[in-house]
């Protein structure tokens, strides 16, 4: 084996290490407030990093985010909840059979969560990519807006606008920690992989990507229906976290922050990806002292509801002029690019 291999091998066991102890110790020691932000910041790194797989590598600019993550979170909830729960929690019309008599542990939620997104996500596909650029755009839109206004009349499956609640609050740091590391793991591989490949020749030049041999369809399909995937199971993470789901959670607003952060971290960049969702989800709420009366001594500032908010998009605006292509554009974090930088061997990449 390659030594420089093996060696990145062993520091990327030994990170994983690492975060493993961190996690241990904020579980351990930390706030409930800490843990909290710390669940929202994985469930957002899962959901950034499978919506950057079609828009940011495929290039195909989609706004669909809310409507899988609302089929994961209900399906998700929907199979945990006990009988005596839905018959609890339905109280205009009972809960359709066999839906009223399943209940199942939370990983195979999860896993059906994620399936039946996915599932989801290959029937529309194939309408989505009969169009192209804006109107691909429109399409997915409209179908996010679709699935919203289903889960608000849908009585018998999704309890209509009362929503559901009392769901078990199975999140926790191992679960939205572990299962984020397994999406940046195998998303990375696919990217890397001749897939991943087929998938950016789409993105610069589908013609010519065409020309040389390369379904566009199918690439395109791949990508949209793995993204939905894991999209289904960041829902059903995020539903078991805030233990109460509603249709109007899941509006264009989810979709609209999950743009912002690959954007910012920049397309195509699955580390770009990562540092925005922890930089948007946790500076949302560092900022949030901006909202409150500050004394600084000579003079006190009232508080200003809403100008963490004004001071968020200024930060935003900011990137975008001086880093145009996002944080890290379309480059990747690397050991070996690390040890270039702290002179320890190996050549920045």
């Amino acid at each position: 084996m390659d030594p420089n291999h093996r060696r990145n091998q062993l520091l990327s066991i030994g990170g994983t290490a690492l975060l493993a102890a961190l996690l241990y110790a904020a579980n351990s020691a930390g706030s409930d407030y800490t843990i909290r932000i710390l669940n929202n910041c994985a469930i957002f790194i899962i959901l950034a990093v499978s919506y950057n797989l079609i828009n940011g590598v495929t290039g195909q600019f989609s706004l669909e985010p809310n409507a899988f993550v609302a089929i994961g979170a209900y399906t998700s909830a929907l199979l945990t909840l006990t009988p005596m729960e839905k018959e609890i929690s339905f109280i205009i019309e009972p809960c359709i059979w066999p839906l009223s008599v399943i209940s199942v542990p939370f990983a195979v939620s999860l896993l059906a969560a994620g399936i039946v997104t996915a599932f989801f996500g290959f029937l529309m596909g194939f309408p989505v990519f009969r169009v192209r650029g804006d109107y691909l755009a429109i399409v997915t839109l409209g179908f996010g807006e679709v699935v919203r206004v289903i889960a608000n009349n849908t009585q018998s499956i999704t309890n209509g606008p009362l929503g559901l609640k009392g769901i078990a609050d199975h999140t926790n740091l191992w679960w939205s920690w572990g299962l984020a590391v397994l999406t940046v793991f195998l998303i990375a591989r696919m990217v890397r992989s001749s897939y991943g490949m087929a998938m950016k020749a789409i993105k610069y030049d589908e013609a010519a990507a065409e020309a040389v041999g390369i379904n566009a369809f199918w690439h395109k399909m791949l990508a949209f229906t793995t993204s939905a995937f894991f999209e289904g199971i960041g829902g059903g993470l995020l539903a078991h976290l805030i233990t109460t789901i509603s249709p109007t959670l899941f509006t264009f607003f989810l979709t609209f922050n999950l743009l912002i952060i690959i954007v910012a971290g920049g397309l195509g960049s699955i580390t770009g990806s990562i540092l925005a969702a922890i930089l948007v989800t946790w500076g949302g709420e560092a900022l949030r002292f901006l909202d409150e009366p500050m004394d600084l001594g000579l003079f006190e500032i009232p508080g200003i509801p809403g100008m963490r908010m004004v001071i968020f998009s200024l930060i935003l605006i900011f990137i975008m002029i001086f880093a145009r292509h996002g944080i890290l554009g379309t480059r990747e974090f690397s050991w070996n690019w690390l040890s270039g930088k702290l002179g320890i061997g190996g050549r920045p990449r």
